[in-house]
């Protein structure tokens, strides 16, 4: 039996906790000011006796949370899409993703998952993006669970450890869904790999064979498209900040405006496709192979997974053609759509400000962003 208090700081509040948790983030500044910013239209009053009403996470995600969240889809997108395999396996999976933006991933995710199945999941979240406390205190109560960073070789292992511990105790004992990225971070040139390293965590709770573990939490792989990236032009930024310094670090700030500009810029179309649960495949590993290579065996279906559920629109097709001269999808767009998008790219990369801009390498990186899903996509389906 799993002593459940080891997660007490990690996890997200229980529904008993919540009262005490309204009235803090409801007396903090820094939350009220967050909230005009976030629902304008709605009297900050009002957010708070909805809060107050909110007897579950779950109340609170369909209160305030879904309202938000359709605000953007209804003025910076082109509506948002889900596919699926199974649907039958949406109740309990593990949703290991592609990661392209820090806060709307998980969050359109929840979208798609309370309009199939009136639930939402848990979400994986880094503790170096809980900037403020208020942020910590409200991704917990929007079920997120803490992944703890910058910690000692030793802090590490015990930190994983119990990490792995908590996302086969939701999914199996709390019959919850959770969401975690297929890597630490968001790939920035949109070449979308699992680190082996987010399997072995995944599989550390038990000491049975990996590939064991690893069907109990039902892994369902799936993929995130965005017809834009708002960010493409910082993660571009950030490629030469680290080709001319590779010490450079993110600040805080870069993490904010990153957040800031992903959620307020136009996202065009978005789907989201959830393959089928990997459970048989991975049964159908060599049992007499070693640990390494199973997991790599592991990564592989998952990778192939994610990258044959890409969907592609005029501009991932036209970018693969700018970067790779492969003109097999000329009829994919049309000239009107070319110099809309030639307009795009330069636009994009005007907005770098970096002193000694290098502009024909921000474009390439650019054009990278759109046109790996596309090579990818190839890859896995041919």
């Amino acid at each position: 039996m799993i002593n459940t208090a080891v997660f007490d700081d990690i996890r997200p509040y229980s529904p008993e906790e919540l009262p005490a948790v309204f009235e803090e983030l409801i007396a903090d500044p820094e939350f009220k000011e967050a909230m005009k910013y976030a629902l304008p239209q709605i009297p900050y009053e009002q957010i708070c006796a909805v809060m107050r009403q909110s007897k579950t996470n779950l109340d609170f995600q369909k209160a305030l949370v879904k309202p938000f969240l359709y605000g953007i889809l209804d003025k910076l997108s082109k509506g948002l899409e889900l596919s699926c395999d199974n649907k039958e396996q949406l109740t309990d999976a593990l949703y290991i993703s592609n990661h392209r933006d820090i806060i709307l991933d998980s969050a359109f995710l929840d979208i798609v998952l309370v309009e199939a199945i009136d639930n939402t999941v848990e979400i994986a979240i880094g503790d170096n993006l809980l900037i403020r406390p208020w942020i910590k205190k409200l991704v917990r109560v929007n079920r997120s669970f803490i992944v703890q960073r910058s910690l000692t070789m030793r802090e590490l292992l015990a930190s994983s450890k119990r990490l792995s511990s908590y996302i086969h105790y939701a999914i199996s004992e709390k019959k919850q869904p959770v969401w975690i990225a297929q890597r630490e971070g968001r790939a920035k040139d949109s070449n979308d790999f699992t680190a082996e390293s987010v399997l072995k965590m995944l599989a550390m709770y038990s000491n049975e064979d990996p590939m064991e573990a690893l069907k109990k939490l039902n892994i369902a792989p799936t993929t995130i498209s965005y017809e834009y990236d708002p960010c493409d032009y910082l993660k571009a930024k950030e490629f030469q900040q680290k080709r001319d310094n590779p010490e450079h670090k993110k600040s805080p700030f870069d993490d904010l405006l990153n957040m800031q500009t992903g959620l307020m810029g136009y996202k065009g179309h978005i789907h989201y496709h959830v393959s089928k649960c990997i459970n048989d495949e991975l049964d159908a590993i060599d049992k007499n192979l070693t640990k390494g290579e199973k997991f790599t065996i592991a990564k592989e279906i998952i990778d192939k997974a994610i990258h044959s559920g890409y969907r592609f629109w005029a501009i991932n097709y036209y970018f693969y053609e700018l970067l790779t001269g492969d003109t097999r999808f000329a009829d994919k767009y049309s000239a009107e759509e070319k110099a809309k998008l030639d307009t795009y790219l330069a636009g994009q990369v005007e907005k770098v400000d970096l002193p000694n801009k290098d502009t024909e390498y921000l474009r390439t990186k650019i054009l990278e962003m759109y046109a790996n899903p596309v090579k990818n996509y190839l890859k896995a389906t041919e």
